[in-house]
């Protein structure tokens, strides 16, 4: 704890969405401002409909200050985030009551591994694990590297940039489990399909996605 005071004075924490300062231990990066107006999802707009999932959830609207939030923690090294995406899609996952017995995440591949030197999906599904009392199992790798689907505009040309790209580590490590699949952001739902896909032909019972961010 007097660590972590000495840490606030040094490096004063900033709200992860519009960067304020904020009150020096405070456990969530989200000042009081932000709380009210996000961008949040109505409850039918949280429900997107992604191929070979049963049901994806994303709390937060792709805009404003949540598509900064998001840019800074994807590129910008600022991991610390994982943790507030954690906190809007665990109250996401219980008000729609889904159930499942472990969480995983849409891998990077390896050079982008390299490049970026952390897994966005990978960190906010460990945060996510914690909060819902589940095991962070990983079950996909990417043995593919491709384009990033931001610079991709056509739903058809992102599916099939992702198509192929991901396999299980053991499909016996997915058989008959209900999993949650998380992502950063959701937009045509192609990459989520993709490795949905390949965890349904693993044997799992169903598959749920999750994102801290849709487009829609």
């Amino acid at each position: 704890m007097i660590w972590r005071r000495f840490l606030d004075v040094l490096y004063p924490p900033r709200c992860a969405f519009c960067r304020r300062l904020l009150r020096t231990g405070s456990e969530l990066w989200v000042c009081p401002e932000c709380l009210r107006t996000l961008p949040r999802l109505t409850r039918d707009e949280q429900r997107r409909d992604v191929k070979h999932t049963e049901l994806t959830l994303a709390p937060l609207r792709y805009e404003g200050v949540v598509r900064e939030s998001l840019l800074r923690y994807k590129f910008g090294g600022l991991t610390a985030y994982a943790a507030v995406y954690a906190e809007f899609l665990a109250k996401c996952i219980d008000e729609n009551e889904i159930s499942c017995d472990s969480i995983t995440w849409v891998p990077l591949s390896r050079r982008r591994l390299r490049q970026r030197g952390y897994d966005q999906a990978r960190l906010i599904a460990e945060e996510l694990a914690k909060r819902l009392d589940l095991p962070c199992e990983c079950l996909l790798v990417k043995r593919r590297h491709t384009r990033p689907q931001s610079g991709i505009g056509s739903p058809t040309k992102r599916r099939a940039n992702a198509a192929g790209a991901y396999a299980p580590v053991d499909p016996q490590r997915a058989r008959g489990k209900r999993v949650l699949l998380v992502d950063d952001i959701v937009t045509t739902g192609a990459t989520l399909s993709s490795c949905a896909g390949v965890l349904a032909e693993a044997g799992c019972a169903a598959v749920f996605g999750a994102a801290a961010a849709s487009r829609s």
